[in-house]
């Protein structure tokens, strides 16, 4: 645990993790992040995601570290009985920061609600699910459901799906918060929950929320794909006389008129909005003939470099960035000079600038810290958190209940 200067929000907070992949770990990292202790439980080994890619010269996991990041590690056998008891007792233990778990591995009956609130009432239990009718579901296929991939890119019957687990990470912090009402809801009543977040219904929830799914129930009709159209405003990507590429947004009218002034064409702007008998003024007219709009700004941007095109942006309202690789981003100085970002010894892994939470607390950010090897803190945290005795501990290990 942490104190003083060092301790975040959450110290005092004790999370049991069993989980694997993006969601559930997510979770535990944002709550890690924020000053709780979490206790990442996996097989003796690793579970199935501790090799995954990407990785190291060496075979070690990237991915699993980034996820893991300021956790404690402990390896159990999962088949073993005395095993399984050890977990629902970590779960269950004692403390008003204790007794909270989050898996994304249900389907064990010695996990379940019920037995770990047979053991301490009080509990809170979060379960990640694929579907929300308990049947196996991944971020992307998940996503294949949902329509999305029929409007990403330009069109014509082709799927394109997102590189970004976003179901995931929209899913991995729902459950944090989910998580922290719940322990919120136990301060003031007593009371444990259980909580069950499909990561099915997330993606419905969003959908949802953000209008893709009432366009349909309202409006009888879904969006089309529109390549790199901001659907509703004006914004698109343009090309540079150096073969740079820039995105370019346009919420508001100051917006667009700074960009027809940037790109001089006021006089094709007026005639356009007249032969058209529109109103550029109004948002939804500028995305109805943009690409109108587009060929006529295009022009300026493939007479100008990008390092043109980025000094004139720099004096206008226009929103915009210019496109850049993971390497670019590396390779600029976009992560030295953001205090978001610290130097991490990370074991197996070597030194990098890692990031903490975004959030800034009492104006500072909170540091990342490493992530453990599985099962390296097998004997602390049977120790401090069950109060075992070293032969205790080491019985455990002779029997293969701990590794």
């Amino acid at each position: 645990m942490n104190s003083g200067e060092d301790a975040g929000p959450l110290d005092g907070l004790r999370i049991v993790e069993v989980s694997s992949f993006v969601a559930s770990p997510l979770c535990g990292l944002t709550l890690s992040q924020l000053g709780a202790q979490v206790i990442r439980v996996d097989p003796i080994g690793g579970a199935s995601d501790y090799r995954r890619w990407p990785v190291t010269a060496d075979g070690e996991s990237i991915y699993w570290t980034g996820l893991n990041r300021g956790k404690h590690s402990i390896a159990c056998d999962f088949r073993n009985p005395d095993s399984q008891r050890l977990i629902q007792q970590l779960a269950t233990a004692p403390g008003p920061g204790g007794g909270i778990f989050v898996t994304n591995a249900g389907g064990r009956d010695w996990m379940a609600h019920e037995a770990l609130s047979a053991l301490r009432e009080d509990v809170i239990t979060l379960e990640i699910l694929g579907k929300r009718d308990g049947t196996a579901g991944v971020d992307y296929t998940v996503n294949a459901a949902m329509g999305f991939p029929q409007v990403t890119g330009p069109g014509g019957g082709e799927v394109i799906n997102h590189v970004l687990p976003a179901w995931d990470i929209a899913c991995g912090l729902h459950a944090s918060t989910a998580l922290l009402a719940a322990v919120r809801h136990r301060d003031h009543t007593g009371v444990g929950s259980q909580i069950t977040l499909p990561l099915e219904d997330v993606a419905l929830a969003t959908a949802g929320t953000l209008g893709y799914l009432t366009e349909v129930i309202i409006n009888g009709r879904q969006r089309q794909a529109t390549g790199n159209a901001i659907y509703g405003t004006y914004g698109t990507d343009f090309v540079t006389a150096d073969h740079a590429r820039f995105m370019i947004v346009a919420l508001t009218n100051r917006h667009f008129r700074d960009l027809v002034d940037l790109t001089e064409t006021a006089a094709a702007v007026d005639a356009l909005e007249a032969a058209l008998d529109t109103d550029f003024r109004i948002e939804g007219e500028r995305y109805e003939y943009r690409d109108a709009l587009t060929a006529l700004f295009a022009r300026w941007f493939r007479r100008h470099t990008a390092e043109e095109v980025y000094a004139a942006l720099r004096k206008t309202s226009v929103l915009f960035e210019q496109y850049r690789s993971f390497t670019d981003v590396v390779e600029s100085d976009a992560l030295e000079s953001n205090p978001l970002f610290s130097t991490l010894d990370q074991p197996r892994i070597g030194q990098y600038l890692a990031a903490g939470h975004p959030a800034r607390f009492d104006r500072r950010h909170l540091a990342a810290t490493p992530a453990p090897v599985v099962g390296q803190d097998s004997a602390q945290v049977v120790a401090e958190v069950l109060g075992l005795g070293a032969d205790e501990v080491a019985g455990l290990f002779e029997r293969g209940v701990i590794g």
